[in-house]
Parts: C-alpha cells; sequence; structure tokens
C-alpha cells in the first residue's frame, strides 16, 4: 500500500500538467493507486479467466455486475449531476451489439424547462480525436493512406521549425501526441480567431520537443493529421469525416461543421462554471481544430460509432475498417503517463484514444473531451466484455462523465464503486480553471515606478508567430487588440513600462492576469511581450506604426 507521501505527490504530479488526457490513460494510474486500490474491499472472490493466450488472462467480471450497474445507472448519473451542479447529462450503453441503455438527464439550458433527450446534440469536444482516429483506420483500409505516411508526401507546403521532423513525421505521429509540438500548440492562435490553415502554416516557428519520444498533448497536431488524409482523401476534411465514418454508420445528427450544430433546436447550450456556478454566458467555435474537437453528435449516434468500434471495425455485419487499422489505433504508440515506481502501471496514448490496463488485467480505451466554456464529455470500451459507455455533459469540466463511466465500469468489474470517483476527478479538474498568467497572485506595487506617456505606447505592432496587435488611446485607458478577433482587451500600468491585462478565453479562464511588458529605446516604445502567451517564446511584437 502507497504511503499518504507518495499519494500526495503522485496527485501534486499530475495537477501540474493542464489538458492531460484522462481515464484510461495519464492520471488513471494516480487515482488507482494514490486513491488506495488496495484498502478497498471486492464484492466477489475473484477468479481468473484463462484466455487462450497468457495476455488474454483476465481477472472475471463481478456476478451479475452488468444488470446491476445498468440499474444504477439512472440514480449514479442523477446524483453525479446533483452534486455538481452540471446542467444536464445524456448517457448511452452498447453492449454485444445491442444498444442497451439511452437516457437524458436535465436540461437544455440552464433556467429553461426543456430537458435533455437521448437525441439532444452536444459539443463532444475531443472525443473528436477518437472519432478521427476512426476516420483513418476506414481510410487505412482503402489503402489511401498509411498510418505510417508521412504528412508532407500529402501536403508538401507543410513545415515544422526542423527539416529532419518535417521530412519524418507520420500521420501516427502526430495522431499519438509524438510529434516534437509542444503541449496545446496552436490552441491561442485560435483563441484569437486564426483559421486552420494559418495555425497548421505557423507551426514552422514553434520550438520542439524531442521526436517519438515525447509526449505533448496538442490539438493542432491531431489537426495536422486529419488535414493529411483529407487531402489525401482529395476532400474537406468536414465532408471526408460524413462520408467515410458517419453515414456509412447512420450517425445523423453527427457532424464536424460547427454551424451543423448551431442548426439543431435539440442541442445542448454550454454553460461555463463562474462563480462557483454553472452559466450559459458563451459559445464555442471549434471549427479550426476540427479534427480534434470540433465534433457535435448525441448518444444514439456514439452508441453507433461504440458498436463499430467493439465490432473490429464491421457494421451490420459489413466491415467497414479492417481489425488491423483499429488495432493499430488502439495500441499504446506513446507514454501519456510514465510510471512513478517499479509497481505502478503506465498509461498509454495510441492514435487518439487513451490506453490503460485495469486493476484486473482488462484493456479499457477511452477519451474525455473538455471545452472551460462548457463542455464536458467522455466514453470508455471494455472490449474483454464487449461493452461501452458514454456521457455527454453541458457543463464545464469538473469531473461528472469521467466518474459516471468510472463507477459504471466499477460496478461491471468489481461489484461496486471502488471510491469516490467523482472527488478525485473532481479535484484533478479544477486546475483546469487556474489563472493564467505571471501577475495572477501579485499584489500592484505601491509605489510604481512611472510609465512614459499613454500615447507613446499606442500604435500598431507586428509578430512573426501571433500576427498584427493594436494598441489605442480611449480617454485615458489604453485597450490591446490582437489577431483577427481584435478582442479588445483594456491594459492598465503596472509598474514603469509594464502593463496587466485580464485575458478571458477558452484557455485563459476567469481570473487570469498577465504583464504585458514594453521595451523602449531612446525613449522610444518599439515593442511588447505578452507573458500569458510567451511559453514558447514567441508572443513578442514589434512596433509597425505609431496611432
Amino acid at each position: 500500500m502507497p504511503s499518504e507521501g507518495f499519494r500526495q505527490n503522485t496527485i501534486k504530479r499530475c495537477l501540474r500538467v493542464r489538458g492531460t488526457p484522462l481515464l484510461p490513460g495519464s492520471c488513471a494510474v494516480v487515482f488507482a493507486l494514490g486513491l488506495s486500490l488496495a484498502s478497498s474491499s471486492y464484492a466477489y472472490e475473484p477468479v481468473v479467466n484463462a484466455g487462450t493466450n497468457p495476455a488474454l488472462d483476465a481477472i472475471a467480471l463481478a456476478d451479475n455486475g452488468l444488470n446491476t450497474a445498468l440499474a444504477a445507472l439512472p440514480k449514479l448519473v442523477q446524483d453525479t449531476l446533483d452534486r455538481s451542479g452540471v446542467p444536464g447529462a445524456a448517457v448511452a450503453v452498447v453492449h454485444n451489439g445491442e444498444t442497451v441503455f439511452t437516457q437524458g438527464f436535465g436540461v437544455l439550458k440552464m433556467g429553461q424547462p426543456a430537458k435533455i433527450e437521448p437525441s439532444t446534440v452536444f459539443q463532444i469536444a475531443s472525443i473528436s480525436k477518437s472519432l478521427t482516429a476512426s476516420v483513418i483506420a476506414v481510410e487505412v483500409t482503402k489503402k489511401v493512406v498509411s498510418w505510417d505516411d508521412p504528412v508532407v508526401r500529402y501536403l508538401p507546403a507543410f513545415e515544422l521549425k526542423e527539416p529532419y521532423v518535417t521530412a519524418h513525421a507520420t500521420i501516427g505521429d502526430f495522431m499519438a501526441h509524438r510529434s516534437g509540438l509542444p503541449f496545446a500548440a496552436g490552441d491561442a492562435l485560435e483563441d484569437l480567431g486564426y483559421d486552420r490553415t494559418h495555425i497548421i502554416e505557423h507551426m514552422r516557428q514553434v520550438p520542439l520537443d524531442a521526436f517519438r519520444t515525447s509526449y505533448h498533448y496538442a490539438n493542432f497536431g491531431t489537426t495536422i493529421a486529419g488535414e493529411a488524409v483529407a487531402a489525401a482523401a482529395k476532400l474537406p476534411w468536414e465532408d471526408l469525416a460524413e462520408q467515410a465514418l458517419f453515414k456509412p454508420l447512420g450517425m445523423q445528427s453527427t457532424s464536424a461543421r460547427h454551424a451543423d450544430y448551431l442548426a439543431h433546436s435539440d442541442r445542448a447550450v454550454l454553460h461555463t462554471l463562474k462563480d462557483g456556478k454553472f452559466q450559459p454566458l458563451y459559445d464555442r467555435t471549434p471549427d479550426a481544430q476540427a479534427p480534434a474537437g470540433g465534433v457535435s453528435s448525441n448518444v444514439l449516434d456514439m452508441a453507433q460509432w461504440m458498436k463499430f468500434l467493439l465490432a473490429d471495425g464491421k457494421h451490420n455485419a459489413e466491415p467497414l475498417a479492417s481489425p488491423e487499422s483499429l488495432v493499430n489505433a488502439l495500441s499504446p504508440h506513446a507514454f501519456s503517463g510514465q510510471p512513478a515506481t517499479p509497481s505502478t502501471r503506465p498509461s498509454f496514448y495510441g492514435y487518439g484514444f487513451n490506453v490503460g490496463v485495469n486493476a484486473n488485467g482488462r484493456t479499457s480505451f477511452g477519451h474525455s473531451g473538455a471545452f472551460l466554456l462548457g463542455a464536458a464529455t467522455a466514453f470508455q470500451i471494455l472490449p474483454s466484455a464487449n461493452l461501452g459507455i458514454v456521457v455527454l455533459t453541458n457543463g464545464a469540466p469538473v469531473g461528472v462523465p469521467e466518474s459516471i463511466n468510472a463507477n459504471f465500469m466499477d460496478i461491471v468489474q468489481f461489484g461496486k464503486p471502488l471510491r469516490d470517483w467523482y472527488a478525485g476527478y473532481h479535484e484533478r479538474m479544477m486546475g483546469f480553471f487556474s489563472p493564467e498568467g505571471d501577475l495572477v497572485d501579485e499584489k500592484p506595487p505601491v509605489n510604481p515606478q512611472p510609465a512614459q506617456p499613454l500615447e507613446a505606447y499606442a500604435g500598431q505592432y507586428e509578430s512573426p508567430y501571433f500576427g498584427p496587435a493594436e494598441i489605442t488611446l480611449e480617454g485615458n485607458k489604453l485597450v490591446l487588440a490582437m489577431g483577427p478577433a481584435k478582442h479588445p482587451m483594456p491594459i492598465s500600468h503596472w509598474n514603469g513600462n509594464t502593463f496587466a491585462v485580464m485575458p478571458l478565453s477558452e484557455n485563459a479562464p476567469t481570473g487570469s492576469r498577465s504583464s504585458v511588458a514594453f521595451t523602449v529605446e531612446q525613449d522610444k516604445v518599439n515593442g511588447f511581450t505578452v507573458n500569458y502567451l510567451n511559453q514558447n517564446g514567441l508572443a513578442i511584437w514589434h512596433k509597425t506604426r505609431n496611432q
């Protein structure tokens, strides 16, 4: 049994990595070990079912576990919604090729009476990555592409900072987050309103980590892979996803276009977490990263897709993707969680799927999706039980879908939940809401150094990576606007030539506060650096014109 100090250290280590994929993957081991599986009692005497080879050996499932889990599911979902405050959810379960449970809970929008139904469409966020892997598996089966094809074969103008990586990085490398792109590369450009083409073109400026031996979760890595496959198929990505996967599986309410989500009257509205309450304040347009996070769907359609996965790529007994292409997607290709001790199970990432091994020796696959502006989703499949569950919610990520899935799968496998999953996931997920910027915990100087006259800072600026910015003097205040979206952000004097800005976006939660540090030479302002955007040293603007 691990010590309390070890548990705390592993949990803190996990919490430091914002945006890491969830169970099964990265932090699954932290919770399985850190919250002490050893202290829980089983509801049955474990029996090992011997497979046709040792790799298939696993502890038997709990007696009547599935029926018990299905009977418990409505109360489990409702209790979790009540506990969290999330406005609504929809859930589906598939088993042995059949949809055995679908139900909606709660409301489409807080304060309005319309109820969520199984047909309700949600933004599924990063579960889109697993759907993208499925689309690619279909194209691999058709021999349109291979997982091992270099991206530049289909995107000849594509370029990364290092020529070797540009020439050799494959579709699989980008799907497994092992290209060397840093965590969240390109996300800040999306926040500023840039489109997919612009963001991918600017990946050439981003410094890279080690090729194929590092793991960094990056939405635009998945997007690059999707764009390469779309180019090979000679179709826009949105059309390819529809033709290769959605239509063949009968997923009539599923789309990779945000406009299609908005066109549904029966759609779940996003609810962000503000001042401790869920509120329907924002829309989230993820078209720029559609292969990574831009799909909308309902649990009826997602059930069709999970059955396709569990049937080794078949739909209605007809092959759509080969078992080999799907096994490749579901195989470990990168460590998403390095083991902390020799006795700790590692966690892995495949091609768009989290990959893990449960305490009973059974492989499990899944993914979570999250928009801080108001969505949280998760699915999990247990192939050895021919079982899958998907939970879609319309609240920002506080641990609801992951904990529902984990409780359900615990009952199936062990006869009862092994721990308080919501408490564990909630604690971990609240790290997503940590404000960004170097001034978050700082107090303004009591006697700040004076600034230049405010008009000296006003003007037009340019960054090779982030593009144009403009600072205007409005009355006695400076206002910063960056990128094509040009959202105005007031900046206030902090100290000397340093000002403070309070951004708000998908990647800069409420409470973020960052420095805007101006450079001055010979009493002339010639540029500035924005701290909250500068993780990769690229958030530097140079002045091109005065106001």
